[in-house]
Parts: structure tokens; sequence; C-alpha cells
């Protein structure tokens, strides 16, 4: 009997330590095990790494940038002033500006019903917004196509009282909202399900109404989920190429977006327009990355 005493008097005083060795801040995470690897093997594995990255990323980006310059910036400058590329260019401003919060809305929304409510069919619902994940772009847009199209479902329909959508703006921001939806849900999503219900139940009981629940007690937990579902979403819609394609019916001036404008220059062989619109894109995933990386730790400490 003694010696079991002191035994769990040992173990309860060698849980005390360790507790006590926790860091302040709550982050009870055991740094890693050493590498038991031999140097050399290390080495080997690091160099691989990087070099795999700067032959297959870092080595195309800079192509992009120094293809697109290489012939000063005044010719960079009039090749984005084309009237084809800036059309491109405002397209794709105008389709991003429309999809981005419309997604925001669907998201939200989507993630609020799936965390907050029991029914029917809650598992297939989950399922209908990792769709686009597994569906080709391509295959989106041929949906739209024979949905929307001048021989499509509702094409009669739509051509007898003159709207069009196909080979147009809206069907672009719809083949755009059907890619890039999952992306705002599937942040907000998973953090809405951890953080449970309890503080919108403690609100409801001391009498917030839904609006109020929502809007100072939901949406500031999930407000950082929320601008990087943004971010991706953003980076996604203005990037999109296949859905588009096949949507656009590739109209110069009209219905290219910049992906789809980028293929044409460089198919009429003007590659500094090509690269140059392509630096613009360039641009906007590096400036994805960074946003990334600096909105991925608050979320995490969220």
């Amino acid at each position: 009997m003694a010696d079991a005493w002191a035994s769990a008097h040992e173990a309860t005083r060698s849980a005390d330590v360790a507790l006590a060795a926790v860091p302040a801040g709550g982050d009870n995470r055991l740094p890693p095990p050493a590498m038991s690897e031999p140097w050399p093997v290390r080495l080997l594995l690091i160099a691989f790494a990087l070099g795999f990255l700067g032959l297959f990323v870092v080595l195309p980006i800079l192509s992009v940038f120094l293809e697109a310059f290489g012939q000063g910036l005044s010719t960079y400058v009039s090749r984005l002033a084309q009237p084809e590329s800036l059309a491109a260019i405002r397209l794709t401003l105008v389709t991003a500006s429309i999809a981005v919060p419309l997604n925001v809305v669907f998201g939200v929304s989507a993630a609020w019903v799936v965390s907050k409510y029991r029914f029917p069919g809650k598992s297939l619902l989950v399922t209908l917004i990792d769709l686009p994940f597994s569906v080709s772009p391509v295959v989106s847009g041929l949906i739209y196509v024979l949905m929307f199209g001048r021989r499509g479902v509702l094409g009669p329909w739509l051509e007898a009282h003159g709207l069009r959508i196909i080979f147009a703006t809206p069907g672009i921001v719809l083949a755009t909202i059907f890619v890039t939806f999952p992306f705002v849900a599937r942040e907000v999503l998973p953090i809405m399900q951890d953080q449970g219900n309890d503080e919108e139940e403690a609100a409801l009981t001391l009498g917030a109404g839904g609006w109020r629940i929502f809007w100072q007690v939901t949406l500031p937990k999930v407000k950082w989920g929320i601008l990087y579902g943004v971010i991706l979403c953003n980076a996604r819609s203005m990037g999109e190429f296949g859905a588009v394609s096949v949507v656009s019916g590739h109209i110069r001036g009209e219905t290219n977006t910049m992906p789809l404008q980028v293929e044409i220059l460089y198919n009429d062989y003007d590659t500094v327009g090509a690269f140059a619109l392509a630096s613009l894109l360039m641009g906007l995933a590096l400036a994805t990355l960074v946003a990334k990386k600096i909105i991925e730790p608050r979320q995490f400490r969220r």
C-alpha cells in the first residue's frame, strides 16, 4: 500500500511539473522531436525541396516578369493600355466584385445553417458545397451552356424575352460563382462548428434578437475565416479560365477576362502583351500569398 501511495504521489508530482512547463498563453503543444536522420540525408532533402521549388515555381515567376518588362516600362504600360486588355481587366474586376460578395453571403448563410440547425438532408448540403472541387470547371461551364444557351433548356424563353446570359457578362459571373462559392463556406463552417452555440444561447436568454446575435456574437468570431475565404475566392475569381472560357464565346473587347486575353495575345504572337497581362495575375497571386500568411496566424488563434 505504501509503495502504491508513493507511486501515485510521484505521478501527480510529475504531472504538476509538466503543467508548470507549459508556456503562458495556453499553447500546450510539445516541441517536435529531434530528427534522427544523419545530416547528409537532411541536407539532401532540403536541397531537393529547394531545387524543386526553384525549378517549378521561382523560375516560372521570374520568367513572367522578365518577359513582361523585357522591352522597358513604357512598352509594358502601352501593352496594358490596349483597349482589349483594358476591357479584359475591367470585366475581370466586375466579375470578381459581383461573385465575391454573393459567395460571402452564401458561404456565411450555409455555414450558419449547417452548424446551428438540424434538418433532413444536412449531409447532402455539405456534399453539394464541396461539389465544385470535384467537378471540372469546363464541365460546369458546359452545364450553363446547356441550361441558358440558345438551344438549351431555358434558351428559347430567354431569347424570346431579350435576355442574354451565355456569351455575355451574366454567364461569366454565373460560371465564376459556381467554381468559387465553396471557399468562404469551407473556411467559416469549421470555425462555427468548433465554437459551438453556447454564446449564442446565452445572448438569446438575455433577450437578444436573431440579427443582433449574428452581428455582435457570431460574426466577430468568424471574421478572420470570412476574410481568409474572401482572399481565396477573389484570387480564384480573377484567375478562373476553364468555366469562363466555355461561356464567354471569346468575343474580343467584350467577354474576355484577363486569363482569356492572355491566351489570345499569346496565340497572336504578342508575347510582351501576354506576359504583361499575366504579370498582373501573378502579382495578384503573390499578394494573395502574403495576405494568407498574415491572416493564417490570426485565424488559428481564433
